[in-house]
């Protein structure tokens, strides 16, 4: 792969990474809530459960999901609901349950979390199968290709949203009121509630 190729591939994935999701939110909602170390364990998760979508659709089984209205609708409906459930718990969220908490504990909680995020998102899966082979050489050996191309929308990705995490540490000391925090809980509540419902009314294609 030329570099005249793989830097439009970084371009592109840098606009899919700011993109607005429900792993921008989930990051978001663990800075502010617990600081950007505790978010960091988000972005694993997030990772992770990025990975496992490049690996399917490097398998060829993305453009299946794509291709099956079943496949896609149990996906869609699954991750519909899990972001709305994960809306009201944050919408229901006080800050007496934020306080002192130390986030080693609950680190493979939130990967776990993050990573169900990301895999029950059947729209990323169908973008990534329309998106990688748009800068593939198929004269040439595709494993190095998906490889190079996993690798960089995963750094990417991880970029984006520890760009994310920052920001939200950042103005968290202005949330240290309860009423702020709790004003701030109900907003990424909504946030995730709103994802889940445009999830629910999306198309494979």
């Amino acid at each position: 792969m030329t570099l005249a190729t793989w830097l439009p591939f970084v371009a592109a994935s840098i606009v899919f990474s700011l993109s607005p999701g429900s792993g921008a939110i989930s990051t978001l909602g663990v800075s502010l809530a617990q600081g950007g170390r505790a978010a960091l364990w988000n972005i694993v998760g997030l990772e992770l459960g990025l990975g496992v979508h490049i690996v399917v659709v490097g398998a060829g089984l993305g453009m299946l999901v794509a291709a099956s209205a079943t496949a896609f609708g149990v996906l869609k409906w699954v991750g519909a609901a899990y972001l709305v459930w994960l809306g009201i718990q944050k919408w229901r969220e006080t800050p007496a349950a934020l306080g002192g908490v130390d986030a080693a504990p609950r680190a493979g909680a939130m990967v776990r979390r993050a990573v169900l995020i990301n895999l029950t998102n059947p729209k990323s899966m169908v973008f990534l199968a329309a998106f990688f082979p748009q800068f593939l050489h198929y004269e040439q050996p595709l494993l190095p290709q998906y490889l190079l191309l996993g690798g960089t929308i995963l750094a990417v990705d991880a970029l984006v949203m520890a760009g994310y995490a920052l920001a939200a540490a950042r103005v968290r000391c202005i949330l240290a009121q309860p009423r702020a925090m709790v004003r701030a809980n109900r907003v990424l509540g909504a946030l995730f509630m709103s994802a889940g419902a445009a999830l629910a009314s999306a198309r494979a294609a």
